[in-house]
């Protein structure tokens, strides 16, 4: 009797692992239906035939209820991402005209920061050191190319 009670739990456990923690391609939870059917066997070879029509019944009781909770709006709540991921953009963009400075040295690419925020910008022309005041001249594809100005113009 031990062994069936063993074998009944462990299909639970299996199939509640297949459900909740283990994602894939459904190995445990076709081990824990493998280990209920077993159980049936198991009662029905050595057991009584009242016996192994106990164990059915309380297999697919317990399967019956464990699959009911499981598909529960509220079990998979308690399982889901529930921040809302907001598609719209907040922060400043770049615009032709703004003024900066470069962090790193342009040949052509490096970084600069406008306003408050770092961007990965373009030399307009050549090559330019880091720590030169810059101007955004254009914009094109979410590419921001920028050109030096005098240090009087630049803020």
């Amino acid at each position: 009797m031990g062994l069936i009670i063993t074998l009944v739990l462990a299909g639970i456990i299996l199939i509640l692992a297949e459900i909740f923690l283990i994602p894939g391609i459904g190995i445990a939870g076709f081990l824990g239906v493998l280990s209920l059917c077993g159980s049936c066997w198991y009662a029905f070879a050595y057991m009584s035939p009242l016996t192994g029509a106990v164990v059915t019944i309380v297999n697919v009781v317990l399967l019956t209820v464990l699959l009911c909770y499981a598909f529960r709006a509220k079990t998979w709540k308690k399982l889901e991402l529930s921040t809302v991921i907001d598609n719209a953009e907040s922060e400043e963009k770049a615009c032709v005209g703004d003024k900066g400075k470069t962090v790193t040295r342009l040949c052509p690419m490096g970084t600069a920061r406008i306003g408050n925020k770092n961007y990965e910008v373009t030399a307009f022309e050549g090559m330019i050191d880091a720590g030169t005041p810059v101007e955004v001249v254009h914009i094109e594809n979410n590419k921001i190319y920028v050109k030096v100005i005098m240090p009087d113009e630049a803020f």
